[in-house]
């Protein structure tokens, strides 16, 4: 068996294994992978020993960097319950190599978690992202159970168990038409109820036919009586959204408001995925989210049958690379098909992507939102364009300031300390009946003045 050498692409890559495959004991309304059962009909979708091994040793040999991560995700994940976890963490330290350093991650609604899981995730090191979103009104919104009643309570449950055994958490929340205009009531739950310090926000983009759109808004529902007995397969098709679906405009306002919030004194104690990643590109340093990195293609989906594709949201058929039972894992992820794959989200980019102003902070954003037309008719514009150029223009200047701050050695952290040094010199020696430095055209005590700014002549 040969593998990559170190000048082929992805030296290191992401895998979201799935050993349930999208086997949930939720059934939120918005998921999209939940009919990813479809793909395999009668299957028992659970992991089997000898798959577990094969994965984890072909994972293993094949990175060429230190670092490499095994993460779970679903489907919930812990549905194959503890042992599967106490195995996988076996078979690491029987194949590893001694240079490799292992990070465990797994993805849950946190429903099943309690103190025995809660003591094998601190034991094992493993970072656990928690699926909330937002206050329980919001959060019960759409992250329901089989029943079509609220997680938000036993989910909270599950935090406090795994905040009792110090176990490291990160917040993951999707952001919804639900929660959209809730965008400080979300934040300061995290930050202040909660007491998380990472979050991720991840916008719901369900994107459909004219013909399946009635399906979709009521959650996919195609059996009698409304229920999901024949749910559709669902595959990136059409360029319609359903209401669930998280308007442009609103997301970015959502973004920036929160940014606005974290800017005054959350830097440094709060870590929120877009903002760090737009630091990175603000910075000139290569950002670790693939959404807005230049390529993509180092993120794959691992089925819980071996089955690999191209990524976690592109497991419809033509997006499969192959088996790892069949194919080495690291040569599937490094095949012309699959770095091929990675390219064309940069050379699909439409005209109006190429010449925007924040175009090295986007990106024009994950391929699979790639549906709408720009200005002139082009295909291929981002669903969430508008919301993204907002928040990127929105953010320009104190990022440039906390660059100049990295640049200098000192913590971004120091970003409102010199925001007000730079707005007292802007009004410095400014006499009431001046015109206002703002460039407003009015006189500064009809404008700052009237703000509370004071006046050299005050």
């Amino acid at each position: 068996m040969t593998f990559a050498s170190a000048s082929q692409p992805f030296p290191g890559y992401h895998v979201l294994a799935k050993p349930t495959g999208p086997i949930c004991n939720l059934d939120c309304e918005y998921c999209f992978f939940l009919s990813k059962e479809m793909l395999y009909p009668g299957d028992r979708f659970r992991m089997a020993d000898e798959l577990l091994e094969t994965y984890l040793r072909q994972l293993l040999e094949s990175h060429l960097t230190p670092d490499v991560t095994v993460a779970w995700q679903g489907g919930e994940p812990t549905m194959m319950g503890l042992d599967f976890f106490r195995r996988s963490v076996e078979l690491v330290d029987q194949l590893k190599k001694p240079h490799q350093r292992v990070q465990y991650t797994i993805q849950t609604n946190g429903v099943l978690v309690d103190e025995d899981w809660a003591e094998f995730f601190k034991a094992n090191d493993v970072l656990v992202g928690l699926s909330v979103d937002g206050p329980k009104e919001i959060h019960d919104r759409y992250r329901v159970d089989k029943r079509g009643l609220g997680s938000f309570d036993r989910v909270m449950a599950a935090f406090d168990v795994l905040k009792a055994a110090e176990v490291d958490v990160n917040v993951l929340c999707t952001v919804h038409a639900g929660n959209q205009d809730h965008a400080l009531d979300v934040y300061r739950f995290f930050r202040d109820d909660m007491g998380v310090s990472f979050i991720q926000f991840i916008p719901i983009v369900e994107r459909t036919t004219e013909t399946m759109l009635p399906i979709a808004n009521i959650g996919w529902k195609t059996g009698e009586g409304g229920g999901k007995e024949k749910r559709p397969l669902y595959v990136l098709e059409g360029d319609q959204v359903t209401d669930r679906t998280v308007d442009p405009e609103a997301f970015g306002r959502f973004l920036t408001t929160i940014f606005d919030e974290w800017a005054t004194g959350d830097i440094g104690e709060v870590y929120v995925q877009h903002f760090d990643t737009a630091l990175a590109n603000w910075y000139g340093e290569p950002g670790a989210v693939c959404v807005f990195s230049e390529t993509c293609g180092g993120a794959v989906a691992l089925e819980h049958n071996g089955d690999l594709y191209s990524c976690d949201h592109f497991v419809e058929p033509d997006y499969l690379l192959g088996n790892i039972h069949e194919t080495p894992m690291g040569d599937l992820v490094r095949s012309e098909r699959q770095v091929q794959f990675g390219r064309d989200k940069r050379d699909s980019l439409p005209e109006f992507c190429r010449s925007c102003e924040v175009r090295f902070a986007c990106h024009g954003g994950c391929p699979k939102n790639r549906f709408r037309s720009t200005p002139d008719g082009e295909p291929g514009l981002n669903y969430l364009c508008a919301g993204y150029k907002h928040f990127f223009n929105h953010i320009d200047e104190p990022m440039k300031i906390m660059c100049e701050l990295l640049a200098a050695g000192r913590p971004p952290a120091e970003l409102p300390n010199v925001r007000a040094e730079r707005e007292a010199a802007k009004y410095a020696g400014v006499s009431r009946n001046d015109p206002c430095p703002c460039g407003s055209g009015a006189k500064f005590k009809k404008c700052h003045g009237a703000e509370g700014v004071p006046a050299t002549d005050e």
